[in-house]
C-alpha cells in the first residue's frame, strides 16, 4: 500500500504531539520531525579530501553552485535545496543573514565573511530539476588535517547523540584508506543501532585519473570499482561502487562553443603530434608548443578538462563528434554520471518514502527516548516496533549488508535484486520482463519462495544470512498478496 510507512510515521508523531506541551522545546522538536515526512530525500556526499565531491555535485546538478576550491566554504557542511530563485543563507554565531549570489566565469562565489568554525548553517538554495527531488548535503573531506574540519562531517553523519540527519550517503572514494574504512564503520554503526541512514551507495571518484590519467583510464576505473565493492574491509558497509568521472560529467554539460573549437583545432594535428605535447601539463601549456591553439586558452583547457579530458575529447571529435551538443553528450555518457543518477533513483528515489519515513521515526524515537513520561511509554514501544518490524525498512537494512552474507555469489544477486535492489516493481524484483502478467509473477514468486526457505534448513546458517533468506522469502510473499 503506497504511503503505509509514511501515514504510520504521521500518526503516531501526532500521538506524540498530543502527550507534549505545546510550549515546550518538545513539540518544536515533534513539528520539525513531522515536516520531514514532506521534505525532499536528503543525500549527503561524503568522503575523504579531495575525492571529488563538491565537482561530483556540480555534474549532479548540472550547474557550478558548489565551490571546488580549497576556500573556507568546502570546510563547512553545506546543504543545496530546491527553490524558484537562487539564494545564500548563513547562520552564523547564532545569526542569520542573506549572502549575495555572484558568480565569476560562470562559478558560483560564495564569502562567507566568518570563519568556518563560526558556521551554524549554509544553505544555498538554487533552481534544479534534481533539487526537487533530493537535498543535497556537500560534506568536508574527513581526512583533513584540521580535526574540527572532519568532525563537521562526523556530528553530521555519525553524531554521538541522535539520528544522522541524512536519509542516504553517496561516498566517494579514489582508493581504499583508512579514513574511508572509519568514517563507513561509523555510518553502518548508526544503522545497527537504528539512528542511521538506510542506504550507502560507493563511487569510486575521479575515474578519470586512475592509471594516472592514461587512454584506458575509464576502462581501469570498472576494474577497480569492482575490486573495492569485494573489499574484505568494506563488505557490509555499502551497497555497491560505481566508477564515475565528475569532471567529464561536468564539462559536458557546461561545454562552450569556444572551447569546441579549441579542441577542434587539436583534434586536425596528426595523432603523434598531439600525443607528444599532452605527456605533461608543462609540455601542452608551454608557449613554444607548435600547437594551433594559443597557450593561453590551453592553460583554461587544462583547468576545465585535465589532460585525460582533452584526449578524451579530442579522439571522439575525430571520431565522429561535430558539433558542441554531440560532443558533450558524449562526454556525459562516457562519465558515468547516468549509471549513478539511475542508481541513485532505484535505490533511494523508489524508496524516498520509506527512508524519509525511516528517519522521522528514528527522530521521534530519539525525542521520546528523552522525554520520558508515563503517556508516551507505551508509544515508545510502538515507535521501536515500527522502525524494527517493518519489512521495508528490514528490506533497506540488508540491502546495506547484502555483501557480508554468506550465499553464494549467484544467490546473493538473486536475493539483492527482490529485496528492490535493481527497483521496487514485483517484474524487477522476480527478473522478469517489464510486461509480465501477475500469474507469472506469481509462479515465479511461489519458486522463489521455495528456494529461499530450502535455504533456511540449513543450519549452519549465520544470522545475517539468515535474515536475508527469511526476508527474500518475504518479499515474494507480498508480491503475491499484492496481486491477489
Amino acid at each position: 500500500m503506497p504511503g503505509r510507512e509514511l501515514a504510520e510515521a504521521r500518526r503516531l508523531i501526532h500521538a506524540a504531539r498530543r502527550e507534549v506541551d505545546p510550549r515546550s522545546e518538545w513539540s518544536a522538536e515533534l513539528a520539525a520531525c513531522e515536516r520531514r515526512l514532506d521534505e525532499p530525500l536528503r543525500v549527503a556526499l561524503a568522503g575523504t579530501l579531495k575525492s571529488g565531491k563538491s565537482t561530483l555535485l556540480n555534474a549532479l546538478i548540472g550547474d557550478e553552485i558548489a565551490p571546488t576550491d580549497a576556500t573556507e566554504c568546502t570546510r563547512v557542511v553545506t546543504w543545496f535545496q530546491q527553490a524558484a530563485a537562487p539564494r545564500i543563507d548563513l547562520v552564523a554565531r547564532g545569526q542569520q543573514r542573506r549572502l549575495p549570489v555572484l558568480r565569476t566565469d560562470g562559478h558560483l562565489t560564495l564569502d562567507l565573511g566568518v570563519p568556518a568554525d563560526a558556521v551554524e548553517r549554509l544553505t544555498v538554495s538554487w533552481p534544479s530539476s534534481l533539487l526537487n527531488d533530493y537535498t543535497v548535503i556537500d560534506t568536508p573531506g574527513t581526512s583533513s588535517n584540521s580535526r574540527d574540519v572532519s568532525e563537521r562531517t562526523l556530528a553530521l553523519l555519525a553524531p554521538e547523540d541522535g539520528p544522522c540527519e541524512a536519509d542516504a550517503v553517496v561516498y566517494l572514494m579514489r582508493d581504499l584508506r583508512d579514513a574511508d574504512v572509519q568514517l563507513l564503520q561509523s555510518i553502518h554503526h548508526q544503522m545497527t543501532i537504528g539512528a542511521g541512514p538506510l542506504g550507502v551507495l560507493g563511487v569510486l571518484s575521479r575515474a578519470d585519473e586512475i592509471d594516472g590519467g592514461r587512454g584506458d583510464s575509464l576502462d581501469a576505473a570498472y576494474r577497480v570499482s569492482a575490486a573495492l565493492a569485494e573489499a574484505p574491509e568494506l563488505r557490509g558497509l555499502h551497497q555497491s561502487f560505481l566508477p564515475v568521472s565528475g569532471l567529464l560529467a561536468l564539462r559536458g554539460q557546461t561545454l562552450r562553443q569556444s572551447e569546441f573549437l579549441a579542441l577542434r583545432s587539436l583534434a586536425s594535428l596528426p595523432p603523434g603530434a598531439l600525443d607528444a605535447a599532452l605527456i605533461s601539463v608543462a609540455r601542452f601549456t608551454a608557449p613554444e608548443a607548435p600547437l594551433p591553439v594559443p597557450a593561453g586558452e590551453r592553460r583554461l583547457l587544462v583547468e576545465a578538462f585535465g589532460l585525460f579530458g582533452i584526449r578524451l575529447a579530442v579522439s571522439m571529435i575525430r571520431a565522429g563528434c561535430a558539433d558542441a551538443p554531440a560532443l558533450s553528450a558524449e562526454l556525459v555518457r562516457r562519465s558515468g554520471l547516468g549509471d549513478l543518477r539511475r542508481t541513485i533513483n532505484i535505490r533511494f528515489g523508489e524508496r524516498n518514502e520509506q527512508l524519509r519515513a525511516y528517519s522521522a521515526l528514528s527522530r521521534l524515537a530519539h525525542i521520546l527516548n528523552r522525554y520520558r513520561s508515563t503517556a508516551t511509554v507505551e508509544l515508545s514501544r510502538q515507535v521501536a516496533r515500527s522502525l524494527a518490524d517493518t519489512h521495508t525498512f528490514a528490506e533497506l537494512r540488508l540491502l546495506s549488508t547484502i555483501r557480508a552474507n554468506r550465499l553464494s555469489e549467484p544467490d546473493r544477486a538473486r536475493a539483492a535484486r527482490i529485496l528492490g535492489g535493481e527497483g521496487i516493481a514485483p517484474q524487477r524484483r522476480l527478473g522478469l520482463p517489464a510486461e509480465a502478467s501477475r500469474a507469472e509473477c506469481r509462479a515465479v514468486a511461489l519458486q522463489a519462495i521455495r528456494h529461499w526457505r530450502g535455504q533456511l534448513d540449513n543450519p549452519l546458517l549465520d544470522p545475517l544470512t539468515a535474515a536475508t533468506c527469511r526476508a527474500a522469502a518475504r518479499s515474494c510473499e507480498t508480491i503475491i498478496a499484492a496481486g491477489n
